[in-house]
């Protein structure tokens, strides 16, 4: 059975902050064998309300519930990934091949949420012409015939903050409408751009935080 899990209410105020949650258990699960969850199974690893379960588990998915049995794990597991997209493969670039780009870069498990970062740019000379698995680095000045080629959409940002947001306007003008930026700045971009901040720090500092006041209680 996997670990519970113990998720800060913080970031489940709503079923699409959710839905990712139980699909990443029940993927653990489906994993280990588990045949059959309940909703107050799921609630306890995800330290939530029963009721919220199963009511997103009922607007996303077909599957029922059964009596004294919960629901089985292989079919919701099946459904929420159509729900959520990740059966769809979307593919990204990425900007700023360091020790943290070299990571993302190397990871295999976002293909599994439908993610294929198909390349890494950066303009240490060093590096160019170099493979990450089987993903190429290449030169900037490669990037916007790259992307307009590949028709790509999703661009990932993990160049220091004083570069970050020319790297986003040169992302806008490729035509990127999705960033995930982890170059802990605010980026200005346009209205049909999206951006998803991923500010490391400022993470650990709450963690920290939290840990401290749980500490004092």
């Amino acid at each position: 059975m996997a670990k519970k899990q113990k998720t800060s209410l913080v970031v489940m105020t709503s079923s699409r902050s959710r839905l990712p949650l139980y699909y990443s258990l029940l993927r653990q699960l489906d994993q280990e064998g588990v045949k059959t969850v309940s909703s107050a199974t799921i609630a306890d690893y995800l330290n939530i309300n029963p009721v919220l379960v199963r009511k997103d588990l009922s607007g996303a998915t077909h599957v029922c519930g059964m009596p004294k049995r919960g629901f089985e794990v292989s079919p919701l597991l099946a459904d929420l990934k159509g729900y959520l997209g990740y059966d769809k493969q979307d593919e990204a670039f990425l900007v700023g091949v360091g020790n943290l780009g070299h990571t993302l870069l190397s990871n295999r498990g976002f293909e599994d949420l439908g993610i294929n970062i198909v390349a890494g740019f950066d303009n240490n000379p060093a590096l160019i012409g170099e493979k990450v698995g089987d993903k190429p680095i290449l030169p900037m000045d490669k990037m916007d015939e790259f992307v307009r080629r590949m028709g790509l959409r999703i661009g990932i940002i993990t160049v220091p903050s004083a570069c970050a947001q020319e790297v986003c306007d040169n992302m806008v003008s490729c035509g990127v409408k999705a960033i995930w930026n982890f170059s802990f700045t605010m980026l200005n971009v346009p209205e049909d751009v999206l951006v998803k901040n991923e500010n490391l720090p400022m993470s650990l500092a709450l963690l920290l935080q939290q840990m401290k006041s749980n500490t004092e209680q």
